[in-house]
């Protein structure tokens, strides 16, 4: 709205809105002989004539004109007044499960525009069974939305263009996620579609090699970025997982390796060995009839049982000696730091609150949290800082970690102080007021997310896999709500160690440097 106001008057959006609803191919054609003249285009090189043919400079437009009788179209849907407390959504959630097993989760609301949001995660495979198999996996799961049985994958866009809708499918090897954006009118044909890439792919070979090199393709972008490098290290150091296993962090030559030598038969036998509906979650929330829905699901994914048993793959924290790594990567304007451990922890341990807490006023609350306040505003040395905590609902593993981007001559002094704003914690704690803005904004960042669909619906979907509702969620707040200072406090002492930190620094350090004297 501020940059059509800009231009003049903010109902220029709608205006331009109705007027791209009126074009028509022959007005693209127009338009483009009009103003695409090859003297105006710019293609790294710049070769100057005489009398170049520019493009006319079009009439200013009288903007008031324009404005002053319009008047909007057709209002949508408004949706419901909806209340995103636990207690206010659980009563309204509809659990149940297919035939298969797959776990079903509805909340139906009023919704503007009567959009609708949804997730499917499907979980599959042993520990045996997926070894050495995550470039395998990764390529079979992309390759479900790149044609199936009765349509190619340029038919599959096509369709959820006309549809009006988003599907994306991503995963690994042990978990499948679907995410769905979409609306009511358009849901069932949504989740037909889903069904049939998720039943019947074609793995056609064209396909199969056209993303293997767009696999290759990113891995080689990589190999330079100081993201990916830095992250990279930190997982291999922190989660030393033997080479093979699924948590497994692979180097890029090893990753480039995979994907080089998996073929298409290796997926068509993955997918037939471990693909199907027995275990795993479907959250749907927003405009939809549950009744429809669910009768539909019953009947396109109601008998896809998977082949084999499911066995969950455990996590586990290490014992690593806390470590300096530094990675140079010439000629990147930005460096990376990442700094933290791991920890046995899980969420239902009595000081998952306290971290949680901890966390946001350490580096979790954006600009408000301590590292953002002291690294990037006061200090000026970092574009982006924060810290990250998360703890397993299953096993006693969790992670706290800190990372900035920032411009390498600054390495130095960010290090000193990101270890300053840890120390001070571990030192002196939280104030009083610190703590109560704290959780007022941690509680209402929670309040946001669950009337956000699009994040309710993963939400939802997780807690099914647990055997959770809602009142695990309200339990947690209030909890929160609770907590003093000095516990806050004992908790992070008791948890971060910072003789402990696997540090990692990727960037153009050495350009940083004075050059050597030569004698």
């Amino acid at each position: 709205m501020s940059d059509w106001a800009s231009s003049g008057d903010w109902r220029l959006l709608f205006i331009y809105r109705d007027r791209v609803k009126k074009a028509t191919p022959d007005d693209v054609a127009r338009v483009a002989r009009t103003y695409l003249k090859p003297d105006n285009r710019t293609i790294g090189r710049f070769v100057p004539t005489e009398k170049p043919d520019r493009a006319p400079l079009p009439p200013e437009p009288d903007v008031a004109a324009l404005v002053k009788d319009y008047r909007g179209q057709a209002t949508v849907a408004a949706g419901e007044a909806f209340d995103p407390a636990p207690a206010a959504i659980e009563p309204r959630v509809i659990r149940g499960a297919l035939p298969s097993g797959l776990k079903t989760v509805y909340l139906p609301k009023k919704t503007r525009g009567q959009s609708v949001s949804a997730m499917l995660t499907l979980h599959y495979g042993t520990l045996e069974g997926v070894t050495g198999k995550a470039a395998t996996a990764d390529m079979t799961v992309d390759m479900l939305v790149r044609g199936s049985r009765t349509m190619s994958r340029q038919q599959i866009k096509d369709r959820l263009d006309s549809l009006k809708a988003k599907l994306s499918v991503s995963g690994g090897p042990t978990q499948l996620n679907a995410t769905i954006e979409t609306t009511r009118p358009n849901l069932p044909a949504v989740l037909q579609l889903l069904a049939s890439v998720l039943r019947e792919p074609s793995f056609d070979s064209k396909e199969f090699e056209e993303l293997r090199h767009e696999n290759l393709a990113a891995l080689e972008q990589q190999r330079s970025d100081p993201i990916a490098l830095g992250s990279q290290a930190y997982n291999r150091t922190t989660s030393p997982w033997p080479k093979g296993h699924p948590r497994y962090t692979p180097t890029f030559d090893e990753s480039i390796a995979d994907y080089t030598a998996v073929t298409l038969p290796d997926a068509q036998n993955f997918y037939a060995q471990f693909l199907g509906g027995s275990s795993g979650e479907l959250a749907i929330v927003g405009d939809f009839d549950p009744r429809e829905v669910n009768t539909l699901l019953v009947e396109s994914l109601g008998s896809w049982k998977s082949p084999t048993p499911y066995v969950r793959v455990p996590q586990q924290a290490f014992d690593v000696k806390g470590t300096s790594v530094t990675i140079e990567t010439p000629d990147k304007a930005n460096a990376f730091f990442i700094s933290g451990k791991a920890l046995k922890l899980r969420d239902d341990d009595p000081d998952y609150a306290a971290m949680e807490l901890a966390n946001y006023i350490v580096g979790g609350g954006f600009l408000n949290s301590r590292l953002m306040t002291q690294i990037r505003q006061k200090e000026g040395l970092s574009y982006f800082v924060g810290s990250q905590f998360y703890a397993s609902p299953l096993d006693q593993y969790g992670q706290f970690l800190g990372v900035a981007i920032y411009a390498p001559e600054n390495v130095g002094k960010l290090q000193q102080a990101y270890s300053q704003v840890i120390d001070s914690v571990i030192a002196n704690g939280f104030s009083a007021e610190e703590v109560a803005k704290a959780k007022e904004g941690y509680l209402q960042s929670r309040q946001l997310s669950r009337s956000q669909d699009n994040e309710l619906a993963p939400a939802l979907t997780q807690e099914a896999f647990l055997g959770r509702t809602l009142a695990w969620d309200a339990a947690l707040e209030a909890r929160v709500r609770t907590l003093s200072p000095q516990q806050l406090q004992e908790a992070f002492r008791k948890y971060v160690d910072p003789t402990a930190f696997v540090t990692v620094k990727a960037g153009d350090f050495a350009k940083g440097k004075p050059a050597a004297t030569t004698p």
